[in-house]
């Protein structure tokens, strides 16, 4: 690469901060100027706690990696060829890493985009780099491009802006600006009025820039590949002085056409900024006016006004045509870079089908909503856990005595006592130190047929039951002689005739008092009576009473055969038990961090050995 040259097709960067959008576009650019490899090399991350991960990018409609290292040292290490890096850190930070890089043996051109660094950082970062003969742009840039070849960041814009500045393949024009603002309009505007930029710089509107119109200007001297200049200078500083004294010695002999911007000045309060830093005339030399008329006498073509720099752009590049100075600019139609997918979807081009089909809540807006119901009205309105599960579970809002009901089995089934297996489970895993999280998990997988299967066995057999129309007795028979196991829902260790279970006769007074019609429990009571009168435990206990009851609780809410059929099958039954009981299991598992008590080992005395 020439003295002259910042890039060129094979120029490798280094992005410092994570900057997916720039990123992305540096790699869009690429493609469709028909780059063999991307431009971008690595990114600087140095939040992460990892040394190296990667960042997924597109190349195309292809994806491939980009590596994240934690510092830029390493990645220089790694990248040994990328000589650019493109400092997006904050103007805190930006002296530091800047300061990094010009140190560096591989950077060579450093790009600051931040804005706000201090002046007297800005001018150690520059001497710097002139001790070391490297190259900064910025602070405060947008960056630059050179067409065909390599793209800054967010310079340039768009595709679509890419492409109708005709971008994507170099030109004959060289471009310098202080302004990055105005930077897109002018590559337009050169574009229209010749074959386009070769190369484009903002060198950024502090008041001590990194580098100079001057710099870039003397580079666009040398190349030959660009046969004329346009440069846009602005109110305020002395920098379009030394463009003067470069074309009055013969530094400058290529063809230029500037304006200085910031004319209006002069009808405007004394003192006022024109945005950028150093947009601010302190002295009449330092005017739009002065420094147009300076220009314009040292050979410069300056136009009028504004309104006029894109028709002297146009007859100065006609001109160089005239005189056989234009070479013909390969022309081709670049690759076109597939939309994003969000992009696509917000515009209506592209239809996916979706994995997953989901009915009962939506958080895509403002407020999540539960079934179509917000969930500020739900707190609002002080609504009930059991009127949230009715949305959740069931998709209805349930009338108050389904909620209660709910609620009411919940509590029911909250705990047993840490004998259980469940609970047993979780405290175990507890004491050897696992997370909540764990330590619950473990309980609840051991719900199944032997503890907790009661409840969805009883409503299923129960339920069958009362359809084929079977008499007690000879559902009885069915479940001995067919199912061959006994009656789920039916018996229990300590509780008899006798003595009743609390909970059991807690949801009896419930639904004798608030449902209408209790077909099952009913037909359950009558079994009852056959099975006690063998053996005066074997009594609806808890868990069938609860199955049978939820059917009985469907039927007043008017579930249709087919829609009880869902609810049993999508297991809400099991689903109320693992509910309610995970509220006694996150005790257990709390009661014994509280106590900080150590590893549990079964006491051999407990323990049968034998050969």
């Amino acid at each position: 690469m020439e003295d002259y040259e910042l890039f060129n097709r094979n120029t490798q960067a280094i992005i410092y901060g994570f900057q997916r959008n720039p990123i992305q576009r540096m790699l869009d650019f690429d493609f469709v100027s028909r780059r063999e490899k991307p431009s971008v090399a690595a990114i600087i991350r140095p939040t992460q706690t990892a040394a190296i991960s990667y960042h997924k990018v597109f190349w195309g409609n292809k994806e491939i990696v980009i590596p994240i290292y934690k510092t830029l040292s390493l990645a220089m290490k790694k990248h040994p060829i990328a000589d650019v890096m493109i400092n997006f850190a904050s103007f805190r930070s930006s002296y530091e890493t800047s300061k990094e890089a010009l140190e560096s043996d591989t950077i060579r051109t450093v790009v600051i985009i931040a804005e706000g660094i201090p002046e007297r950082q800005s001018r150690e970062l520059i001497k710097i780099a002139n001790d070391s003969n490297k190259n900064i742009i910025g602070p405060a840039t947008v960056g630059g491009i050179k067409a065909g070849a390599f793209k800054i960041g967010n310079t340039a814009g768009t595709l679509e802006n890419i492409k109708l500045s005709k971008l994507y393949r170099p030109g004959s024009v060289g471009f310098v600006s202080k302004s990055g603002g105005l930077s897109n309009e002018m590559n337009f505007m050169i574009s229209q009025t010749t074959d386009g930029i070769f190369e484009g710089i903002a060198i950024g509107g502090d008041r001590y820039p990194g580098s100079r119109l001057i710099n870039h200007l003397l580079r666009y001297e040398a190349n030959p590949k660009i046969k004329m200049l346009v440069v846009l200078g602005e109110i305020g500083g002395i920098d379009e002085y030394a463009i003067v004294d470069a074309l009055k010695n013969g530094n400058i002999t290529k063809p230029i056409v500037i304006w200085v911007t910031g004319t209006a000045a002069k009808i405007l309060p004394q003192g006022l900024q024109f945005g950028h830093a150093g947009a601010m005339a302190d002295s009449a030399k330092e005017t739009a006016d002065a420094k147009n008329r300076a220009l314009r006498e040292a050979g410069a073509i300056v136009p009028d006004s504004y309104e006029d720099l894109d028709k002297e752009i146009r007859k100065t590049f006609e001109n160089l045509k005239k005189e056989g100075k234009i070479e013909p600019i390969e022309e081709f139609e670049p690759p076109d870079v597939p939309l994003d997918y969000n992009t696509a979807i917000r515009l209506g081009k592209v239809r996916r089908p979706t994995d997953v089909v989901v009915t009962i809540s939506d958080d895509r807006g403002d407020v999540p909503t539960f079934a179509g119901v917000g969930l500020d009205t739900i707190i609002r309105n002080n609504k009930s856990i059991g009127y949230v599960i009715g949305l959740l579970w069931f998709k209805r809002e349930l009338p108050e005595f389904a909620q209660q009901f709910i609620e009411m089995v919940i509590k029911l089934t909250a705990d047993h006592g840490p004998a259980v297996s469940g609970a047993h489970n979780a405290i175990i895993t507890a004491r050897a130190g696992k997370d909540l999280m764990s330590s619950v998990a473990s309980g609840i997988l051991t719900i199944g047929p032997r503890f907790g299967g009661a409840i969805s066995d009883a409503a299923k057999y129960f339920r069958e039951a009362l359809q084929k129309g079977m008499k007690h007795v000879e559902f009885m028979n069915y479940m001995k002689t067919v199912v061959k196991i006994n009656i789920p829902g039916i018996g229990h260790r300590i509780k008899s005739v006798q003595n009743p279970d609390v909970r059991v006769q807690l949801l009896k007074e419930f639904v004798f008092n608030n449902f209408k019609k209790h077909p099952h429990l009913d037909y359950a009571l009558e079994v009852e009576k056959l099975t006690t009168s063998k053996r005066n435990n074997l009594i609806l206990n808890v868990d069938g009473c609860i199955g049978i009851t939820f059917l009985d609780l469907l039927e007043n809410l008017d579930f249709t055969k087919d829609e009880i059929e869902d609810v049993i099958y999508s297991e809400a039954l099991n689903g109320l038990f693992v509910l309610g009981r995970s509220i006694g299991m996150m005790g257990h598992v709390f009661d014994q961090k509280r106590q900080r008590a150590g590893l549990f080992r079964q006491p051999w005395d407990e323990i049968l050995f034998t050969e």
